[in-house]
């Protein structure tokens, strides 16, 4: 019979969440990333760790200039794919995006498979003081005897990778395939038991705006620790490579359901292109007209980005212009 031990929450302390990436990957925690194949989910993670290796901001909105990662220290990261080729596929990637290749590690699994309860993980970290794993996609590593679908199996997989990301301080990051299940709601479209979403304490969706190709939406499906984060864009194209475009107005259930299709947007654009037609308006008077259109402000000044809309101030007031 197992002894009887009880934690008095008295000899509890209180401790303070740190973010990798406020309010989107927690230090200590599990985060998923997850979305349809070719949507961007890996290429995203990818550039979140060149910027880590460097100790470069993560994230910066281009309206403020202001970045949500506090911790510009360069770190290690251990880096784990089942799907792509490390010489012909993650390394040229990680050189364009200029990361530090001598900070991401891999552990070489050829001879015998890593899974997620493999000790070969926390002698990992130990080793290199890693403050970021990340397992790409989640089912190439849960081992040939784990069925991902049953709860039972799935919830000691995922406890102790939980209890490893708590132990050392590291994020976790899970990179995890949609399912093809009619439902919209993000929720319960990720692949196998909902339990790989119950243990992970932020769950992020990537999705691909249908009528703008190279415009990618990070979006936030849970956040257990935080208000939720509002939805930002990213662009992936051909020639200008990736580049953060910021907050965009499209919630997780939007891109699964193609519902939305940047209509938010497309409206404030056409709004800004009839209303600064003829003559430069001042911001005030513009930002007015938008509210009485029903267009927020953020969308208006993603639009204004994607005009290339110039501010000009005389006197007290901003005008903009075409």
């Amino acid at each position: 019979m197992s002894e009887l031990k009880l934690i008095n929450m008295q000899d509890i302390e209180v401790e303070e969440i740190e973010w990798l990436l406020y309010p989107f990957i927690p230090y200590g925690k599990i985060t998923i990333i997850q979305g349809d194949p070719g949507e961007g989910k890996t290429t995203l993670v990818l550039q979140i760790i060149a910027r880590l290796t460097k100790g470069e901001p993560v994230l910066i909105n281009s309206h403020t200039d202001s970045i949500s990662n506090e911790n510009t220290t360069p770190v290690n990261v251990i880096y784990q794919t089942a799907e792509d080729g490390l010489g012909d596929t993650i390394k040229p990637r990680l050189l364009s995006a200029g990361a530090d290749c001598s900070k991401v590690l891999v552990i070489d699994d050829r001879d015998t498979p890593l899974t997620m309860l493999d000790v070969r993980l926390e002698k990992a970290v130990t080793e290199t003081g890693a403050k970021l794993i990340v397992l790409d996609p989640i089912q190439g590593f849960l081992g040939a005897d784990v069925d991902m679908h049953r709860a039972n199996e799935i919830r000691p997989v995922m406890k102790h990778l939980s209890e490893l990301a708590e132990k050392y301080h590291c994020a976790v990051i899970l990179i995890g395939h949609m399912n093809k299940c009619s439902l919209s709601k993000s929720t319960y479209r990720g692949l196998g038991s909902i339990d790989f979403q119950a243990a992970a304490r932020s769950v992020l969706l990537v999705g691909r705006i249908k009528d703008e190709p190279e415009t990618r939406i990070l979006c936030q499906v849970k956040n257990s620790l935080a208000p939720e984060a509002k939805s930002v864009a990213f662009k992936l194209s051909e020639n200008g490579g990736f580049t953060w475009l910021g907050e965009y107005e499209v919630t997780a259930d939007d891109l699964l359901s193609g519902t939305s299709k940047g209509a938010k947007k497309k409206a404030a654009i056409e709004f800004l292109e009839n209303l600064l037609a003829d003559e430069r308006k001042a911001q005030a008077e513009i930002v007015q007209l938008a509210e009485e259109e029903g267009i927020s402000e953020k969308t208006l000044r993603n639009a204004k980005e994607t005009l290339k809309i110039k501010s000009k101030k005389i006197g007290s007031q901003w005008y903009w212009e075409l």
